[in-house]
């Protein structure tokens, strides 16, 4: 029988997780440029954004993984939350988060970090996004073997407050 995932909401900086793998909000080419990825990149070096690319194009909602370079991760899960239109939706987000769940448990991964999907050059709501992604962990939770932990870690307070506030909403 599986036990519940532990969910926890940290106003922080993702780099610095404590989990065996990080989330970058990615585009479906995968390229690293600014905001998470751009951190990612720049803390890790250069070699995530080569691996990344190497498996790429994918499809918007997909997900894959890479060499964490320099961070001390297993991997860096590189989750396409938009294409090359830097649009994206609740719908988008959703099933990214998913697939980057189920594919952290293909890992066998214990613990991951996600930051806000498609909040940045995306446009969405921070309220939105906290609510699909909150929901993504509850549907997916009985689907997978190896998870324990899901945080998500938010750069700053507005994004913690909004995470913070979907996650009480929903228990």
């Amino acid at each position: 029988m599986k036990m519940d995932l532990d969910i926890k909401i940290i106003q922080g900086d993702i780099t610095e997780a404590d989990t065996e793998a990080i989330v970058n909000a990615a585009n479906n080419h995968l390229w690293m440029g600014s905001g998470v990825a751009g951190a990612i990149k720049a803390k890790g070096g250069i070699e995530i954004e080569k691996e990344a690319v190497s498996k790429g194009p994918i499809e918007v909602g997909d997900a894959i993984d890479s060499t964490a370079g320099k961070l001390p991760y297993r991997c860096i899960i590189h989750a396409a939350g938009m294409g090359q239109d830097l649009k994206t939706d609740e719908k988008i987000v959703y099933k990214t988060t998913v697939n980057s769940l189920l594919l952290a448990d293909r890992l066998k991964l214990k613990s991951i970090a996600f930051p806000a999907i498609g909040t940045g050059v995306g446009g969405l709501a921070l309220d939105k996004c906290a609510k699909v992604m909150l929901q993504a962990v509850v549907d997916v939770k009985n689907n997978v073997a190896s998870l324990e932990t899901v945080q998500f870690v938010l750069f700053d307070k507005s994004g913690y407050d909004a995470f913070a506030d979907a996650y009480k909403s929903q228990v």
